[in-house]
Order: C-alpha cells, then sequence, then structure tokens
C-alpha cells in the first residue's frame, strides 16, 4: 500500500446524496479510498451503507455531490459502463447462479469469455472448495461456499477496485478467517478494496483505513488500526464492545 500512499484516490465521493422514493438516505457523504488498500465502511445497520455502495454502482442515482473513479467523473453513468471502466461489486445476497455449475459461473464473470488458465489456479489456491465442486452446481454449495464463489466470480479477471459488501454474512468463525486470508491475499495484488463489514475482527485484520456511517453521513475516517485500539471510540461509533468481536 505505501508505495500509493501520495497517489490520487482510486475512489472519491464528495457530498453525495441520494434518494430512494421519498427518502432521503444519503446526506452529504464524502470520502476516499486509497489505491492499494483496504478501506472499511462501517456502520449500524441501516447506517446508509449498502446505499452508498449501490450509489457508486449506479444503480441508485445521486441526487446530488460527485462520484469520481480512477480520476474520471463516474456520476450518473449506467452500471453497465461503471462496471466496464474496471469496478467489480459483490453484493451482499451474493451473486451466484444456483442452477448452473460453479465453472459456468466463473466462465460467466469472465468478461473476456475464456479464463486465463494462471489466474484460475491462483483463485483455487485461496478457494479450494470451487475446484472440488467445479462440476458442480452451484445450488449444491454451502453459504460459504457460495460467498466464497461470488467473490471468486468478482476476481478472476483483473479489476482496479473490488466493492464487497458484508463477506462474512452468516459465516461460521472459521471460514471468517478464510476470507481474512482471502483479503490479505488480495491485499498483496494491485486492486484496491472497499469492503462493508459488521464483523469487527474482519475489519481490524484486513483494514488499512475506516470510514464510520451512521444515519446516512460520513461521523468518522482514518486509519483502522487507531479505531482498533481505541475501545471508547468503537463504543461511540459502533456501539460495539469489543470482547464480544474478538
Amino acid at each position: 500500500m505505501h508505495e500509493h500512499a501520495n497517489a490520487e484516490p482510486i475512489l472519491r465521493l464528495r457530498d453525495v446524496q441520494t434518494h430512494i422514493g421519498p427518502y432521503h438516505i444519503l446526506h452529504g457523504v464524502s470520502f476516499e479510498v486509497p489505491r492499494g488498500g483496504v478501506t472499511m465502511l462501517l456502520g449500524r445497520n441501516g447506517a446508509g451503507k449498502t446505499t452508498t455502495l449501490r450509489t457508486i454502482m449506479g444503480l441508485w442515482r445521486a441526487s446530488a455531490g460527485t462520484v469520481a473513479f480512477d480520476g474520471a467523473d463516474i456520476t450518473g453513468h449506467g452500471t453497465p459502463a461503471i462496471a466496464q471502466a474496471g469496478i467489480a461489486y459483490v453484493p451482499e445476497n451474493m451473486s451466484v447462479f444456483s442452477d448452473l455449475t460453479v465453472a459456468e459461473n466463473m466462465w460467466l464473470a469472465a468478461r473476456s469469455g475464456a479464463i486465463d488458465a494462471q489466474r484460475l489456479e491462483w483463485v483455487f489456491r485461496m478457494f479450494p472448495a470451487l475446484k472440488t465442486f467445479w462440476q458442480q452446481r452451484a445450488g449444491v454449495l454451502s453459504g460459504g461456499q457460495k460467498q466464497m464463489l461470488s467473490v471468486a466470480r468478482a476476481i478472476i479477471e483483473p479489476r482496479k477496485l473490488l466493492i464487497v459488501d458484508e463477506p462474512t454474512k452468516g459465516l461460521a468463525p472459521a471460514i471468517i478467517q478464510n476470507m481474512i486470508a482471502v483479503f490479505r491475499e488480495l491485499k498483496q495484488t494491485d486492486v484496491s478494496i472497499l469492503l462493508v463489514e459488521q464483523n469487527f475482527h474482519m475489519a481490524k485484520s484486513v483494514g488499512d483505513t475506516v470510514v464510520v456511517m451512521d444515519d446516512g453521513r460520513i461521523v468518522h475516517a482514518g486509519d483502522m488500526a487507531a479505531l482498533a485500539q481505541d475501545d471508547t471510540l468503537q463504543q461511540r461509533l459502533l456501539g460495539l464492545s469489543l470482547a464480544a468481536h474478538q
């Protein structure tokens, strides 16, 4: 991450407002995702985290403010164009086709239509279960394996930015440890990562920087390590008792 320290952020939100029907969800959201690191987006349920991700991806349209990706203004662009620019998005409900095999799921995710063999071996190293179930329907996978497949689909082609919404939701502790290892390995590549996460152990294990939302606003931004060491700040921002999140 350090060689990118002075570089232009890969993603920058400025005063973003989002309305969904009559509801005003985001109230002037501003934050940056540095290049080459992991930014955690934390906050209580209903804080606006998923709406922020969907607004970045053009699934919801910002009613005011700007979203800039890799130096270009993408505010108001359609979702396919945003994805084409180099952002992969893994939504909370997992992007997996249950009726297709694991192999077919991966082929569909490879935009070029062919999977690079070396990259596939790299993905198999991180997610051995996908190799085991390669010719099986994705519907037979466990929840944790489906989550791994959805992340694998997002990284089978090189992307500049990977956005993942709650990758550890509903997963057993052993699988969460596996996810931590995967995101640590991804940190060694050229991709920048924005993660929404409720599991604080995951957040402090992989995060470089952190942004905390509350009620559609950013209430804190800084180093993840500093937040991880400050119990009082965690309690104030997230209502966490750290002992419960080891």
